[in-house]
């Protein structure tokens, strides 16, 4: 899809992503992950901010979307919140940074989206320090026998419609980054991933 035009999908969602982050409708799913955060912090497709009241409060954060509309929102939560927070409007999959500079890099329900979502996985890697990690909670391809061929069926009506892919391997992805997993888990069919990783340099 053309870059542009999916910027502009997530400009019009940011009410929606808006109204979300202050009911916390999804505390359940991000606060065990984001609560783990130290130190500074690199937040990709950062969106309207729902990670914003489960970070710890002394953390440095860099949030990073292509969308302005849904950095707008994000900075209203950060102030709502009194996080310290960077703004960054730019497409993760061209964005650089030097190696090792975070200590924590999060990333909620993006992996998605991305053309190239093994590139961005290998930049975040280079990014986070050696002894940081890497915290993803992300949606993809189910085990269900039933549920996946249904996935691969819609996945094209979705990607039109709202910007992202439902029948990615999720798990593969991370797997073939050569992230060290210390810890994951999978709720609803194997659809929904947590997972907390660590960069895994030699």
């Amino acid at each position: 899809m053309d870059k542009d035009k999916l910027i502009h999908k997530f400009d019009r969602q940011a009410g929606v992503y808006d109204r979300r982050r202050q009911k916390s409708s999804d505390r359940t799913w991000r606060e065990p992950l984001v609560s783990c955060a130290y130190g500074k912090v690199l937040e990709i497709s950062v969106g309207a901010g729902a990670n914003f009241p489960f970070y710890p409060k002394d953390v440095e954060v860099t949030a990073v979307d292509f969308s302005n509309e849904m950095l707008l929102a994000a900075q209203r939560g950060a102030a709502d919140h009194r996080l310290q927070v960077t703004f960054l409007q730019s497409d993760v999959e061209s964005l650089a940074f030097p190696a090792n500079t975070f200590d924590t890099i999060v990333s909620t329900l993006s992996f998605c989206g991305y053309e190239n979502p093994l590139q961005v996985l290998a930049s975040l890697k280079e990014w986070c320090k050696p002894n940081g990690q890497i915290l993803l909670m992300e949606h993809g391809r189910s085990s269900s026998p039933i549920i996946r061929p249904l996935q691969h069926i819609i996945n094209p009506m979705f990607r039109r419609m709202v910007g992202c892919h439902v029948n990615r391997d999720i798990m593969g992805m991370v797997q073939q980054a050569g992230l060290h997993i210390e810890r994951e888990e999978h709720h609803w069919l194997d659809m929904i991933h947590r997972v907390w990783a660590r960069p895994n340099k030699s």
